[in-house]
């Protein structure tokens, strides 16, 4: 079988009419999903439980998105076990013909790519942009994944040793249990998911209770092109009633989680405890926080550009992103310029339900906007100007883009991870000390640097310690195969998602030597 070469999957052009249309016919269709009740999938057997699950538009509060079910432990631990009795059958399956189920599914995602961005306006508040580019990345996992399977299941090169026939192959784990996140609830989902499964594991799926409808659209898909029973099996319900059983079950292999430092350092911790029966080390692929920095030196290629940058990177999906920017450390000598070019370009932006496309939709839930209000007022009570934004907006869970400068490096909104549309403004007397602050927090995610500066730049290249660096561009926006994606510090273990080393997580090496006997 010939495969051409990996490609990124095109965004869509909403400034085309068909495209424009085409998308608000999704918007439309994707409504029929909403009074629906969906059951959990263990085995292929479809579960219904008497406690429910309920997914809301956060654009609108009241309108229910789907129905789920809530599973009890004993039910996810069965799912565990059904995993576990598939593996064996699974692991067998040639890397190939695994491939070839990502290839299927991305084929198929590509045509109905409207509908399942669609769901995500409504279920997480993306707009038309950022909706589609979560699709298209899924898309781009699909296909790159695949393709690094019939890499990694060719020849690996060894030293030839006289008198003997060496080699090394990959061999799968076992069951593992995926725990995507809410913000990128496909993409993310689904690179985790294939990864697991085309490297011949087995799969548990617990998606956020934030994030089960688009979740099921993705389970729909894998039954439609023939996933065997068992291979992938999905269990709804909340984290702590089932999260901690799932993660303890001595027949769970691995654990690959993208979430919150302190739900990934619990996972990890509990992880870490064999339980009788268990004849391995669980393996912990967790990707968590990020408190991320652009620097902006007072040399710059293009002030615009600057600026920009760092609207696009703190705002885009209301900050909701764990590679938003959330500090931006300016130098003193265009401080107060800067502060002002950042509010004239946040003013220009517009907030509302997502369904009608606005630069900033509204935050996950109503516990997530209390929680970046608060950080809001503690800002002020620790010195911070607001100089744009700052309010809640009636409808839905709305919150201004909210900018707040005369923040010290060591205040609390410059070291915790806000998750919100708020970006914390820090002064600095030079580009050596913008390093030292941009560096200056438990975690190390994704970072930018401005300035035409040769020599800075490459002190930057060399010193700011972050997992995704970005020099003269947003710190947002990786793309599968170009972009590695993964932190250092508190913000994971760098596990480099769409890059050549990712697969390897899912699997173990095993080295044969065989004696030439004559």
């Amino acid at each position: 079988m010939s495969i051409s070469k990996f490609k990124n999957e095109p965004f869509t052009d909403f400034t085309d009419k068909k495209n424009r249309k085409a998308f608000e016919n999704a918007l439309e269709d994707v409504k029929s999903r909403f009074t629906k009740e969906f059951p959990l999938v263990i085995g292929g057997e479809k579960i219904y439980t008497e406690e429910k699950l309920y997914t809301y538009n956060p654009s609108n509060p009241e309108q229910i998105v789907g129905t789920f079910q809530k599973a009890s432990v004993e039910i996810a631990l069965k799912a565990v076990e059904t995993a576990h009795a598939k593996f064996d059958e699974w692991k067998r399956v040639s890397p190939k013909k695994r491939a070839e189920f990502l290839f299927k599914a991305a084929k198929i995602m590509r045509k109905r790519k409207h509908i399942f961005s669609a769901m995500m306006v409504y279920e997480e508040g993306k707009n038309w942009a950022e909706a589609d580019g979560d699709t298209a990345e899924a898309i781009d996992f699909l296909e790159y994944y695949a393709r690094e399977m019939h890499r990694y299941s060719g020849e690996q090169p060894v030293v030839k040793y006289p008198g003997e026939k060496n080699k090394v192959e990959y061999h799968s784990l076992g069951v593992g249990l995926v725990i995507p996140p809410w913000n990128f609830p496909l993409a993310i989902l689904v690179g985790m998911t294939t990864a697991s499964i085309v490297t011949g594991n087995t799969v548990v799926l617990k998606p956020s209770s934030d994030s089960p409808a688009i979740a099921q659209m993705f389970v729909e898909l894998m039954e439609e092109i023939k996933l065997p029973k068992g291979v992938l099996n999905f269990v709804t319900g909340g984290g702590g009633s089932i999260g901690d059983a799932l993660v303890q079950h001595h027949l769970t292999r691995f654990i690959s989680f993208t979430g919150s430092m302190e739900v990934g350092l619990r996972i990890n911790e509990l992880a870490a405890k064999a339980q009788p029966g268990q004849i391995w080390i669980k393996r912990v692929i967790a990707e968590m926080g990020g408190k991320d920095a652009i620097i902006v030196d007072k040399e710059l290629h293009s002030f615009d550009d600057a600026v920009i940058g760092t609207i696009q990177s703190a705002f885009g999906f209301q900050g909701q992103k764990c590679s938003a920017c959330s500090r931006v450390i300016v130098d003193e000598n265009i401080y107060d310029r800067f502060c002002e070019a950042l509010v004239e370009r946040a003013s220009a932006m517009r907030v509302g339900p997502a369904d009608t496309n606005p630069n900033l939709g509204p935050v996950i839930n109503s516990k997530s906007k209390e929680r970046i209000m608060q950080y809001i007022a503690t800002a002020v009570s620790e010195g911070g100007v607001v100089i744009h934004g700052g309010n809640e907006l009636p409808g839905g869970h709305f919150i201004e883009p909210t900018i707040i400068r005369d923040v010290k490096p060591t205040d609390t909104i410059a070291q915790e991870e806000i998750f919100g549309p708020v970006l914390a403004v820090i002064k600095s007397p030079n580009f050596d000390e913008s390093l030292k602050i941009a560096n200056g927090t438990k975690f190390g995610l994704t970072g930018a640097a401005y300035s035409k500066n040769k020599k800075k730049i490459a002190k930057a290249d060399e010193e700011f310690f972050v997992g995704n660096l970005y020099l003269n561009r947003k710190c947002t926006g990786a793309l599968v195969g170009v972009h590695p994606f993964g932190g250092f510090n508190m913000s994971g273990t760098d596990s480099k998602a769409g890059g050549r080393d990712y697969l390897l997580l899912f699997m173990q090496a095993k080295s044969t030597s065989k004696k030439i006997i004559k």
